[in-house]
């Protein structure tokens, strides 16, 4: 990174870095996708008839220093025969000379409305608590500004994330509260304001269609995010596709995310605005216990950091598995 390019991204990290809380736990892509709605939602933990280990990696802009990173690693499962969950997240987020890791504990429990387990019709709450890490790099700052302490500062935050997911058949539904706790302010470097709300609300439903006897079923879906703080708030329209084979299945789909914020850019001599666009498709496969997936998202705005896209790669192990117990589409439970 050129000595110029180190001033720019100081001088905006001093407006930024002023609080932390733009970094606000665990981040919201699309690697939920690849069959992992337990990163989104608690309840989620403990709901399929295996155990499931994932890990995630992203990386962004490749051929840039100090790019976006985030590696996750989420295992989830139920309590032996129990209706009852329990699941863990480790997380690493690096940008620039910010970072955050954490950890996150849950409990999730399942409540079954049908009155056998053919016929899928359940609610499911959960509850995860998670202690965040933020970090600032400031020994590089020393080649351009004698004045900054030059040191490593960091800060830590204890929170909580609830919601529950309600199961009938094909269709699904899923609501959370991320960040429930108002934090005491996130603040590592002692200056500015700093806000002590850092909740987000998520709300994804969608549903599964397939012909009787067909291999392929597909499956349209949306998530819709909203910042409490700031009122920012996105949404993602989504579409998947399987097929079934002997070994497993295959996915594919895509993903559209649209924010509702604008932000405004000069444009010549005029001034133009533009909002926050993700195209992002998405495939895997199952091979037997074992899945691999990878999303790709492309930044569709005018004015950006940089043209190259966002990989995220996920890999999968299911074990512990029963039979399936539910005569539905619903590839998250069965």
């Amino acid at each position: 990174m050129t000595a110029l390019k180190k001033i720019v991204s100081a001088a905006i990290l001093a407006l930024v870095a002023q609080t932390i809380n733009s970094q606000e736990g665990l981040p919201i892509y699309s690697d939920y996708l690849t069959d992992n709605y337990y990163l989104l939602h608690p309840s989620m933990a403990g709901i399929s008839n295996c155990n499931k280990l994932r890990a995630t990696t992203r990386q962004q802009w490749f051929g840039d220093e100090d790019a976006p990173s985030l590696q996750t690693m989420s295992i989830n499962g139920r309590i032996g025969e129990t209706s009852s969950g329990v699941g863990a997240i480790l997380f690493n987020d690096k940008n620039g000379y910010h970072s955050q890791s954490g950890a996150y504990l849950t409990y999730a429990h399942h409540i079954m409305f049908s009155r056998n387990t053919i016929d899928l019709n359940m609610l499911s709450f959960g509850l995860s608590a998670g202690m965040i890490q933020y970090k600032l790099d400031e020994t590089a700052f020393l080649e351009f500004d004698p004045i900054i302490a030059g040191i490593e500062q960091s800060s830590s935050d204890f929170n909580v994330d609830f919601g529950f997911s309600y199961h009938f058949i094909d269709f699904y539904a899923h609501a959370t509260v991320k960040n429930a706790l108002a934090n005491e302010g996130i603040n590592i470097n002692e200056q500015g304001v700093v806000y002590d709300n850092l909740r987000t609300y998520l709300f994804s439903a969608g549903n599964v269609f397939s012909k009787l006897g067909s291999d392929w079923s597909y499956e349209p879906s949306f998530m819709y995010a909203y910042k409490d703080a700031t009122k920012e708030s996105f949404i993602d329209i989504n579409f998947k596709t399987y097929r079934e084979l002997d070994f497993g299945n295959m996915f594919a789909g895509i993903s559209y995310r649209r924010s509702f914020d604008g932000a405004n850019f000069t444009d010549g001599s005029r001034i133009s605005s533009q909002k926050l666009q993700y195209i992002t498709p998405v495939v895997g496969a199952e091979y037997n216990n074992f899945m691999l997936a990878y999303t790709y998202s492309y930044q569709s705005n005018s004015v950006v950091f940089n043209n190259g896209g966002f990989h995220q790669i996920t890999l999968g192990i299911n074990f512990g598995c029963k039979r399936e117990k539910y005569d539905c589409n619903c590839p998250s439970v069965n």
